[in-house]
């Protein structure tokens, strides 16, 4: 089959997903396994081959994410219910005054945001924003998007969340190093959107009557009236021994700390006992676990918890992480039939004929994607099945392939809007209308997308 008649199908394969997603509310999960397919049989790949390209492609990814996904979930859960992000954000808002209120909130959500799901996490600091907003008079959105936004930023450019652990998977790049140069590229991202953000958020906003009410009665998130039994005697405990923030900050800390020195160990150390064990600690997959373990002991078991309701609550966080695995993996399934079938290649080499540098292209493609379907998992994942054979021409050393996955991350955070389901937590929460939500949460994730991606920018050229 001929590049061009490839690139066509690869062309048409990206509008068929995009339309089954947005038009036909088809789930992301089974539309990615119907394209896939369709592409395997246009393509003549053998009907012998087809479940190998296939359930290959979505067995090693959901490999490669399924552990750290799920032991990301089991923190962020601990966090949740021990109410260690309200202690946190509420640390921070007494230390900064009352004038730094958003930017106190921002650095809370960039903290709380490293092990928790965006969703998650602006649920957990949702009801920080609210007694903010009854304290200060203000509107809930000029909290609640700053603070939503430095957690998408999060979320699309670190480890442990699913894209960014994905992508790099997908270009062969470990997670300590992603987590090692995304780290200040996120920070540089979210102080610099921030800042050039601030004339957006001192502009009128509303508030909807019933979030209004809710501020008016500040409700707490750690309510565990409707809780299952474990979760409820666990937020008990923590009320009765509430937890510090520097607890909150080692939990936080140490799965980040320990990828990144393990990244670092096997690049800068000799061979040797050292090297091996902190390397071996080092492993994305070993660093959750243990700081797992951490969580149980900081948040549960020393406060009084018996070991059985700390695991009935890690337990309770799996089920939510179904989802995510799923549509990761039938990503990676059709990322890999794309690569097999030689549309990777075609798609790759009519796009680097456009002239645009590799960076720019992982950037825009992933920018196109999740403007068109949504979710920024998805997106990233096509992005990466469609310039993965190039990239790989390329012989890329890891620091820079690194930088392209951070790239797709910077692309996958842009312009959330109404067929994002992001959108609707953050303007629903927020207590914004839909224009105002395109006006305001919309404008900064497009604001947080560039300047993530002129740092990755700035990062290629000077390494």
């Amino acid at each position: 089959m001929t590049p061009i008649a490839l690139a066509l199908i690869g062309t048409g394969a990206i509008a068929v997903l995009l339309l089954l997603i947005v038009a036909g509310r088809v789930h992301p999960f089974l539309a990615l396994l119907l394209v896939a397919t369709g592409v395997a049989l246009l393509t003549g790949t053998p009907v012998a081959q087809l479940a190998e390209a296939v359930q290959g492609g979505l067995g090693r990814t959901v490999g490669h994410i399924a552990i750290i996904v799920a032991l990301g979930a089991m923190i962020g859960r601990m966090v949740d219910l021990s109410g260690g992000a309200r202690v946190v954000a509420g640390a921070l808002v007494r230390r900064a005054g009352a004038a730094h209120v958003p930017l106190a909130i921002v650095i809370a959500a960039f903290g709380v945001g490293i092990p928790v799901f965006f969703e998650v996490g602006v649920i957990m600091l949702m009801p920080l924003v609210y007694g903010m907003a009854r304290q200060t008079g203000r509107v809930p959105a000029v909290f609640a998007v700053p603070m939503a936004v430095t957690m998408l930023t999060v979320h699309a450019l670190l480890p442990p969340h699913p894209g960014a652990v994905a992508v790099g998977g997908a270009l062969g790049v470990g997670a300590g190093r992603v987590l090692m140069l995304g780290l200040p590229l996120a920070a540089f991202s979210v102080a610099l959107t921030y800042v050039l953000s601030r004339p957006l958020m001192s502009r009128p906003l509303g508030c909807a009557p019933d979030i209004r009410a809710i501020v008016d009665d500040v409700r707490d998130a750690g309510d565990a009236t409707h809780a299952a039994p474990a979760d409820a005697h666990f937020v008990e405990l923590a009320r009765a021994h509430p937890v510090h923030p520097g607890e909150i900050g080692l939990v936080i800390g140490l799965p980040v700390v320990l990828m990144i020195a393990g990244t670092l160990a096997s690049d800068m150390m000799a061979a040797g006992m050292a090297r091996s064990v902190i390397a071996f600690a080092g492993i994305p997959y070993v660093a959750l676990g243990i700081d797992v373990v951490a969580c149980a002991w900081l948040l549960g078991l020393r406060r009084g918890a018996r070991l059985a309701t700390v695991s009935d609550v890690l337990a309770a966080a799996l089920p939510s992480t179904a989802g995510i695995i799923l549509i990761t993996g039938a990503g990676g399934a059709f990322a890999q039939v794309l690569v097999q079938s030689g549309v990777g290649d075609a798609l790759g080499g009519m796009l680097s004929s456009a002239g645009l540098p590799v960076l720019a292209l992982c950037f825009i493609m992933t920018m196109i994607l999740r403007v068109a379907q949504g979710p920024t998992t998805v997106a990233l994942m096509a992005t990466a099945g469609i310039v993965g054979p190039l990239v790989a021409r390329l012989h890329l050393d890891q620091t820079h392939l690194a930088l392209l996955a951070l790239s797709m991350g910077a692309g996958g955070m842009a312009l959330s809007h109404v067929n994002d389901a992001g959108f609707w937590i953050v303007t629903r929460m927020a207590g914004l209308s839909v224009a105002e939500g395109l006006s305001s949460w919309t404008l900064m994730t497009g604001i947080a997308a560039l300047t993530a991606f002129a740092g990755t920018a700035l990062m290629w050229m000077a390494l």
